[in-house]
């Protein structure tokens, strides 16, 4: 077992492929959401409710958001950083396997990494990565 701390977007990823398979099998709606006082991501549905903490440290806050996959909307500028305001409470995922498009936002001590995932598939968008951004969150 490895004692490294798991990052928030590893842990966001797997909350996606969790949700995924929780609709699939249960062929019904499900959502996923971010607790953001408990700092924990939930997945909620017809008889499911899972949760997935984010560990964090008094010095490094984190804000989780949820926001639609197209930019716009309400922004402003935090710390240099583009922040977006437009967050949804929830994504839902479908009996067929695909989600609804969104993406992930995640802000840590002045850094701002996204997440964008595929609507078909529920994975994460590959995208090449920015020698600027932080390695983990």
């Amino acid at each position: 077992m490895n004692d490294k701390p798991v990052a928030a977007d590893e842990i966001f990823v797997k909350c996606v492929q969790e949700a995924r398979k929780a609709a699939l099998k249960s062929e019904y709606e499900v959502q996923l959401g971010f607790d953001e006082k408990e700092k924990k991501f939930v997945i909620t549905g017809k008889n499911i409710l899972k949760e997935f903490p984010v560990p964090s440290t008094p010095t490094n806050e984190l804000i989780v958001s949820l926001l639609p996959a197209q930019r716009g909307g309400s922004t402003f500028l935090l710390g240099g950083m583009l922040v977006e305001m437009d967050k949804l409470p929830f994504v839902s995922f479908y009996p067929d396997g695909t989600c609804a498009p969104f993406r992930a936002q995640f802000y840590r001590n002045g850094n701002s990494y996204n997440v964008n995932i595929d609507p078909w598939t529920c994975a994460p968008v590959l995208t090449p990565p920015d020698p600027n951004a932080p390695t983990s969150f």
